[in-house]
């Protein structure tokens, strides 16, 4: 089982082995962000997120049937292992990412090339013990802490889904290009970021009608004009820099 960025170590949890596990729900969650950039959204998420990140999105390898996959970024810095909106114990921007929220939870699949998957817990995140705090089980059964954990648990795979699909036709219409970013901070050190991708505004414009009536019906006009939107907040990182 691979861990995703944020988390230590995905272990399933188990009513018997984990039935006195407790969550210290007081112990802040943030400071695992601290040198992450950038952040997975959900699409369901861009019309929060673009109020204050740039939302890009990366290749993610390539599918089953071969084909490119990305996915959609909260960018949250400009340099590597700096994220501005996490100061000390707190996060500073208005709106949480959910994939931030779901933590130290996760989904995640049991087995290589299977559907079988269960709720997860970090192993290393110091809240778990068994003294304190919310209990995940109480008389062999999930609590309402846990339930209410894997609802959003649950929601946040069928969203990821979704945007999986939303991004592929994003590729199927080759509306993608790679983009660069250049600015220089107030102190005169110059930033270049590189490696991710953005809406190909020529392409766009030169869709057929057929092909944007698809993205209308899909909801995808709206997405992508979310996404344009939150480009802006490129220079706002930049302005964070300086503070």
């Amino acid at each position: 089982m691979s861990n995703p960025p944020m988390y230590g170590e995905l272990l399933p949890l188990d009513r018997e082995v984990h039935k006195n596990m407790k969550l210290d729900t007081t112990v802040p969650v943030v400071r695992r962000l601290a040198d992450q950039n950038s952040v997975f959204l959900a699409a369901v998420e861009f019309g929060d997120a673009c109020k204050e990140y740039p939302i890009v999105f990366v290749r993610a390898g390539n599918g089953d049937n071969g084909k490119p996959v990305v996915a959609p970024l909260a960018v949250l810095g400009l340099k590597a292992g700096s994220n501005l909106f996490v100061d000390g114990d707190q996060w500073t921007g208005n709106y949480v990412p959910a994939y931030v929220r779901r933590y130290p939870f996760a989904m995640a699949r049991l087995e290589e090339n299977t559907t079988n998957v269960a709720v997860c817990f970090d192993l290393k995140w110091p809240g778990f013990n068994d003294t304190t705090g919310e209990a995940l089980f109480k008389d062999g059964q999930p609590t309402e802490f846990l339930t209410n954990a894997r609802t959003f648990l649950e929601n946040f795979e069928q969203e990821s889904e979704r945007t999986r699909l939303i991004c592929n036709l994003l590729v199927e219409l080759d509306l993608l290009q790679d983009m660069r970013f250049e600015a220089t901070l107030s102190t005169g050190e110059k930033i270049d970021v590189e490696g991710f991708l953005a809406l190909d505004e020529k392409k766009y414009a030169e869709l057929p009608d057929d092909k944007v009536l698809q993205l209308h019906r899909n909801g995808l006009i709206a997405l992508i004009e979310l996404h344009r939107l939150s480009l802006t907040n490129m220079n706002r990182l930049v302005g964070r820099y300086a503070n």
